[in-house]
């Protein structure tokens, strides 16, 4: 589920870019928040595993 949101937000962030100034500024804090995410799921994830 964490994967499938910060692909969504990759997604929404490429269309950001072509998009105006404000929703592309939104769409890089989703971004950065969606990136957050992964590297907490990935370090939890190892935690876990050893």
């Amino acid at each position: 589920m964490l994967y499938t949101i910060a692909v969504v937000l990759l997604i929404a962030w490429l269309l950001g870019i072509v998009g105006t100034y404000a929703i592309g500024a939104f769409v890089h804090v989703l971004l950065v928040v969606a990136i957050v995410l992964f590297v907490v799921g990935l370090l939890s994830g190892r935690r876990s595993v050893a």
